[in-house]
């Protein structure tokens, strides 16, 4: 491990102990269903703990971000990983194109949608945005086993407004029109709903050309504001 992520992950966690709230950390982990167990920090704590570990460090190079993510998601309580999420998201100019193994990796491990959306909409984003070469790697997602890089595939390009590669999004959004989890069904409807802000005609269209294949949930997500 670098000595940027050694010195972070020392202070990170000396910060995070001494700011626990055992009590607050029984209710978030029963909002997660019980799939983590938390420290019981609220985002402001989370996030003013991050800036004292972060304070007077030199900014992080790729292999420190690699570090840090992957130290992180070796961290039993969720803070960790949340941490991990906002430092990428801060720095993600830096890594090159090979870092989407480590996004990979991030993703299909300790899997839920307060990690894999930051990293999918922000990090992820970022990558295929500064690497086209990548949105090869989104056709394969897009069609894995793992529903989450599905999610993240349909999910990356949220932000890109007029940027959006329509092809991709539509095709993406109809090849799993039928998917059977909620959560693939839900970032259907959230991604045409924010292409919409964009071009509501195009995605009017789409909806109507697919009627009969999307679920009620994704059509009901897309056309809110339609």
């Amino acid at each position: 491990m670098s000595d940027v992520a050694v010195v972070l992950l020392d202070r990170l966690a000396g910060g995070f102990e001494q700011a626990r709230d055992p009590e607050r950390a029984v209710g978030q982990a029963a909002y997660m269903r019980d799939r983590f167990p938390f420290l019981g920090l609220t985002s402001a704590v989370r996030r003013a703990q991050a800036r004292r570990a972060l304070a007077g460090l030199p900014a992080p190079a790729e292999t420190d971000l690699a570090d840090v993510a992957v130290a992180c998601w070796a961290r039993d309580e969720r803070e960790f990983q949340q941490f991990a999420c906002d430092y990428l998201i801060a720095h993600v100019g830096v890594p090159g194109p090979a870092f989407l193994d480590t996004a990979a990796e991030l993703i299909t491990t300790k899997s839920w949608w307060d990690t894999v959306d930051p990293l999918a909409t922000r990090v992820v984003a970022g990558l295929v945005r500064r690497h086209p070469s990548l949105t090869a790697r989104m056709d394969e997602w897009s069609e894995a086993a793992d529903m989450w890089l599905v999610r993240t595939a349909i999910l990356h390009q949220l932000h890109y407004r007029e940027a959006t590669d329509t092809d991709r999004l539509f095709g993406y959004c109809a090849r799993q029109a039928g998917h059977r989890d909620f959560f693939v069904r839900k970032a259907i409807g959230w991604a045409l709903r924010q292409h919409a802000r964009t071009d509501p005609d195009a995605v009017r269209a789409f909806l109507a050309a697919h009627s009969g294949i999307l679920s009620p949930l994704s059509i009901r997500e897309a056309a809110k504001h339609l």
